[in-house]
């Protein structure tokens, strides 16, 4: 998910962020191994809507910028998130702050039942947050993330040929790990 500005600091807040389904377990570990390439037993932070975080967390405040944790208040219902100790590092969203953002949020609820997501910094261990459209399709090609959105495209890893991607008016060929 690469949209907007860049946020500025050590965390994903919606613009540079990868985003995953907080209820299935695998993501867990998916998202750490093969994404981040980091450690297994590393918690996500779950992004929700302001107006929904008490139904899914132990907490009735804003925490923008994951700052607070708070216990999951059915666990087993977002296993990729809820840490050993059943809590979770917070991020709430209001449509206000990051419209577009928000509305993900809101759409990915209408599908599958819950607002929440994970989410975690657009970057791989060692690296920093992505800040470019390059920076990203090279992150995009060099990990196993599934989808890119970037602006108004959506790029499908599967429907690709990363040798074809290009920006601006130049080509360049990558070559994924």
């Amino acid at each position: 998910w690469f949209q907007g500005r860049m946020e500025f600091g050590p965390r994903a807040l919606g613009n540079r962020s990868i985003i995953a389904d907080p209820r299935d377990p695998k993501n867990r570990d998916r998202v750490n191994l093969a994404i981040k390439f980091r450690e297994s037993f590393r918690p996500f932070a779950p992004a929700v809507p302001e107006d929904a975080v008490n139904e899914w967390f132990e907490w009735d405040r804003p925490s923008r910028f994951m700052l607070f944790t708070a216990p999951t208040r059915e666990p087993e219902r977002l296993p990729a998130i809820a840490h050993v100790d059943r809590s979770a590092r917070l991020q709430t969203i209001n449509r206000e702050a990051n419209p577009l953002y928000y509305d993900l949020h809101r759409e990915w609820e209408k599908r599958s039942g819950t607002p929440v997501l994970i989410n975690t910094s657009f970057n791989v261990r060692g690296e920093p947050i992505v800040c470019t459209p390059q920076n990203a399709i090279d992150t995009f090609l060099g990990t196993h993330l599934d989808i890119l959105a970037m602006g108004p495209f959506l790029v499908e890893k599967d429907r690709v040929s990363p040798e074809k991607i290009k920006i601006g008016d130049q080509s360049r060929a990558f070559a994924p790990d």
